[in-house]
Formats: C-alpha cells, structure tokens, sequence
C-alpha cells in the first residue's frame, strides 16, 4: 500500500511518535511524506519515506496529484485545527480528493490509530482490486 504522511508544525511529534510506534507495520508500506515530516520520521525510524515539498510550497499538492491518478491508498495528515494555515485552500482540495476517490484519511491521532490497525488486518485489500 502507498501510504501518505502529512502533519501540520505542531502535531509533527504527534506524527512521529505515531511512526515510531507503528515501525513494524509501516515498514511493509511504500511511504511518502510533506518534506520535513518526512525527514523527521525517516530520522526517528529509519523508514524510507519518499519526501515531496513541504506543505506550503506545494507538498500538498503533489499528494493530490497521486491521489487523483490513483497511486495512493491511504492518508494520515495529523492536522492542527487551532493555527491559521496559510495553504488551508490546498489542504482542504487533498480532503476533497479523498474523498472524490474514496482514499481512506485520517485527520488525528485517534483515526490514524483505527486505520493502522486496520491495515494491518488486511482490511485494505479492497484498494488492489481498485488498482
């Protein structure tokens, strides 16, 4: 599975301590990331995780853009509801693309932790037949 990792400034070590906790499933994944989530994470776990650009010079985007061309099946985008985002028009068009072709999101700790477990159960298979 093409799993993309996305977290706001202030929950990055929420991220992190998401990854570091869940190394032994996420390492059987192909991971992508925002740039410096990306880097945090591979720094903390050692996974490989292709980075794009940061959030706000287009990182966002480029995750939408795999999305849409059916190359990701899940998200996790731990987001902070409480700081103004200056790309908040590039985040809310990711949510829309996961939701346009069903990519399950998860937007906080408790969703990741459901959609982790989850994978891990194998109750994403259904994304390959998709594929």
């Amino acid at each position: 599975m093409n799993i993309a990792l996305i977290a706001h400034d202030k929950k990055k070590p929420e991220m992190v301590n998401f990854t570091v906790a869940y190394t032994t499933i996420l390492k059987q994944h192909k991971l992508y990331a925002t740039g410096t989530t990306g880097k945090q994470i591979t720094e903390a776990t050692g996974l490989e995780v292709f980075r794009f650009q940061s959030g706000p010079l287009g990182g966002d985007q480029q995750i939408g853009a795999k999305i849409a061309n059916n190359e990701m099946d899940l998200v996790i985008f731990l987001r902070d509801p409480l700081t103004a985002q200056p790309h908040e028009p590039d985040i809310i068009a990711l949510m829309r693309l996961c939701d346009v072709y069903q990519i399950p999101i998860a937007t906080n700790i408790g969703g990741a932790e459901i959609l982790i477990r989850a994978l891990e159960d194998g109750y994403f298979q259904w994304r390959e037949v998709v594929k």
